[in-house]
Order: structure tokens, then sequence, then C-alpha cells
């Protein structure tokens, strides 16, 4: 009796196998030449040579780049000492913060958008109300709930703490010395004392200031253009399929994953709006998105539009390095408030898997939850929705689920670009603004704190303060 069991739990072992190995060896399906070509769109490799910024003449000057890491990071750049862009935009987290509202001196009403990739987009923010890297960094500065700083302070700033390196890229400061003639804290701000400051100004004074203050938000610019995503296993597999290597392809992404890649790419529509290497259109659509109660309304590309428009830093402003016939985009954008009513900039799906929460305000939790929002396609509180129902089943949203998730990756951006300045000689590096310089914030405990807690979190023992 027991070899009659024994054989057959032989036999249904050989069995398993024999189903087994004609799984392994059964044909997977294969693209078609249009549907390669749509995936060789999505794959990294497609992405070009970020495009020259003709309004940002040290766009891509190494030095810009090191002055603008250096101000990326300086928390003397916002009212309290306490808020740098890197406050919000933090490494370690893919250069956003991973809140449904960005946290400055105040609380924003918008989520913090990624920068990795930032520089290919012809627009900026969700509503698209800049149209360069440098005039979008320009914004958070005087915002009265993020930085909350003013033009005149960022300009003492300079003065004081980077003479040196503003000067060998932009020529001459004028001289600032006149408390009279350049208050401490003085801009077209919320803040009464400082806008008031502001309209007692000189017209030539003001737009002395205006000028520096344009110029640091180039070199931030330039630095931020450093930000670029790198390959992730999606672009692993996409590459296999292109050297027709079956066996890598199969390793880098799971049966689960490539039907959730079919869908995306086909009855999900995904890629109408997250198309190219970067996963986005950079465009805006109104997808329908249930507006956050607790905050003001908010029309979306409708009002930035008409930001972009009259902005005083655009590409056809003073301020811009560009030529009238390198400002196309904004040359042609034609204002229609009721078709732009809630459309919003689908950012870089690269990475979405680690950028919880979700859309312009973090109204959704999980990515679950965005899909089962685009499924059901339900009516916008304002204007048209895009969408319509997708009529996907719960094995089709978690396989395009598991798609979306093989879009992380790292950044391939050199490391040393991804901390504060002088951080690899240690928490000496929470002090330097530039090479043999003291950096002496008002509050220097929290100062070390911040930079030391996100970029030391394994070493904060080791960092005290400066005496």
């Amino acid at each position: 009796m027991r070899s009659k069991y024994t054989l057959i739990g032989l036999a249904a072992a050989a069995v398993l196998i024999v189903v087994a190995t004609a799984y392994a060896l059964w044909p997977r399906p294969q693209w078609s030449a249009e549907e390669l070509n749509s995936l060789r769109g999505l794959w990294i490799g497609s992405l070009p040579t970020l495009p020259p910024d003709p309004s940002n003449k040290v766009a891509d000057d190494p030095r810009a780049v090191v002055l603008g890491q250096q101000l990326f990071f300086d928390t003397r750049l916002s009212s309290n000492g306490k808020v740098a862009c890197a406050s919000c935009h933090l490494p370690t987290l893919g250069f956003q913060d991973g809140t449904a509202l960005g946290h400055g001196v105040g609380t924003t009403a918008r989520r913090t958008m990624p920068i990795a990739g930032a520089a290919y987009s012809p627009w900026l923010f969700w509503d698209g109300r800049k149209d360069s890297l440098w005039a979008q960094a320009l914004g958070p500065l005087e915002s009265a709930v993020e930085h909350g700083g003013s033009r005149t302070q960022y300009a003492h700033l300079i003065d004081q703490q980077y003479r040196g390196e503003y000067e060998a890229l932009f020529g001459p400061l004028p001289n600032l010395s006149d408390s009279a003639r350049f208050p401490a804290s003085a801009g077209p701000v919320a803040d009464s004392r400082a806008h008031q400051a502001w309209e007692g100004m000189a017209p030539a004074d003001r737009d002395a200031i205006s000028r520096i203050y344009a110029n640091l938000g180039k070199a931030i610019a330039a630095y931020e253009r450093t930000i670029v995503p790198g390959p992730a296993r999606f672009d692993r597999y996409v590459e296999a399929l292109l050297n027709d290597d079956q066996e890598v392809a199969g390793a880098a992404l799971a049966p689960d994953e490539v039907a959730g890649l079919r869908l995306f790419v086909g009855k999900a529509q995904c890629i109408n709006c997250h198309n190219g290497p970067l996963f986005t259109n950079n465009d805006f659509h109104n997808t329908g998105v249930p507006a956050a109660l607790e905050l003001p309304a908010d029309t979306g590309r409708a009002q930035g539009l008409r930001q972009v428009l009259a902005d005083e830093f655009n590409c056809l402003s003073r301020y811009s390095d560009a030529a009238p016939e390198d400002c196309a985009e904004l040359r042609f954008a034609k204002a229609d408030d009721h078709g732009l009513e809630r459309q919003f900039k689908p950012p870089s799906l690269r990475n979405v898997a680690e950028r919880t929460p979700y859309m312009h305000a973090g109204q959704f939790a999980t990515l679950r939850e965005v899909l089962e929002h685009y499924n059901r396609a339900p009516a916008a509180p304002g204007g048209h929705s895009e969408l319509k129902p997708l009529n996907l089943s719960e094995q089709d949203l978690g396989q395009v689920e598991a798609f979306l998730r093989s879009l992380s990756g790292p950044l391939a951006t050199p490391p040393e670009l991804l901390a504060p300045p002088a951080q690899a000689a240690g928490c000496l590096g929470c002090h330097t603004a530039q090479p043999n310089k003291l950096h002496t914030p008002a509050n220097d405990q929290w100062y070390l704190s911040i930079f030391c807690v996100q970029f030391f979190r394994a070493a904060r023992k080791n960092c005290t303060p400066q005496k």
C-alpha cells in the first residue's frame, strides 16, 4: 500500500515538473512592431540631451551649478532662517517631501512637485504659472507660506556670503551698503512693511535688486538641471526587448508587470498623458480630480496661464536672456479660461510609487486609489473631465499598479550633488556655504539639525555646533 502511494506521489510530482517546464518554455505573447515603438518611446534611453535654456545664459555653467547647489540647501533664504529649497525637495525622498501639502514657514495649497527631469518641461508648477526653471525657483522665495523672504533680503545675503561666486558669473554687484536705498527687507510681497519699503525705493534700485534676484534663480536652476532620473527595471526590460534578449527581459519584469504595461499602453489609456521617457506629456488635463474641500477653489491652468503671461520673470521679460523668437511657447499660448478650468499638469511617473500621496493637493493616499478614480471617471468638480470609464477589472488594476512600481530607480545625478556642499568633509559641511567660509545663521543648532537629520541620520551623534 505504501509503495502504491509512493508511486502516485512520484507521478504527481512528474506531472508538476512537466507543467512547470511547459509553462517556462511556452512562448510569451509577442509585442508588435508598433507596440515596440511605443515602448522605445517610453524607454529612458530615448531621453534626449537636455536642451539649452536660452533664457538662462548660465544654465549649463559648472560654476553656476556649484553656486546653485549652495543656495538650494541654504536655510537663510527664508524669513525665519529655517527653510531651504531642500526643505520641501528632499534628496532622500526624490526631491519631494511626501506630504499632501508643502510646508515652509506656513502651509501651501498644493502638493510639492518632484524636480527630477523638470528641466525638460516648458511649463512649471501644477498650473504652469512659470515658463522656466529659474523663474519657478523665484516663486517660493517670495511666497508668504513657503520661504517668506524678500528680494532685498536675498540680495544682501548674496552680497555678504556669495559675492565672489556671483560676480564670477554675473559681473559686479552694486553697492548695497546704503540701507536707506536698499532696506534689509523689501520686495513686492504680502508682508506690508516689506511691500511699503519696496514701493519707497527708486525704480533703478528696484531693478538692480530684481536682477540679482533673477540671477539667484538662474543659479538654482543650473543646479536643478543636473537632477535627472536614471534607469529602472522597466528600462532594462525594454532594452532587452530591443536587443531581442528574452532571458534578460524575463528577469526584468514579472508577468503581472508585463500585463500591466500592456494595459498601460492599451486599454487603460495611461499613455495618452503619461508618454515619453519621463512618462509625462508636460501638458495640462482635467481628469476630474476632486477638490480639496478645506482649500480655496483651484482653477489650475486657467489661472496659471494668466499668471505666466503677466509674470515679470517670464521668457519675454527684461530679466530673461532669450530673444523673443526663443519664446514660442509663451508667445503662442492662448488664454481660454473655460477650456482650461481645473486642468493640471501630469507629473512624471518615474519613481511614482515612492511619492505618496497623489494629485495636486494630495487627494489620493495610494496608487490604487488613483487607478480606481481613473477607472470610475467621475464628473469634474469644475470644467470638463477628459476621462471616460475604463471598465478595468480588479486584476487589471493590480497589474497596472505592479507595472507602475517597476518605474522606480535611482537618479542619474552624481552623488556629490545630492547633498549640501562639503558634506563629504563631515558635519562641518553643515556650516560651509563656500570654501573656507563659515555659516553663521541665527539659529545655528537648528541649522545643524535640519541637514544632519536629513543627510547624516546615521551619524547625527557626531554632528555638534561649532563654537
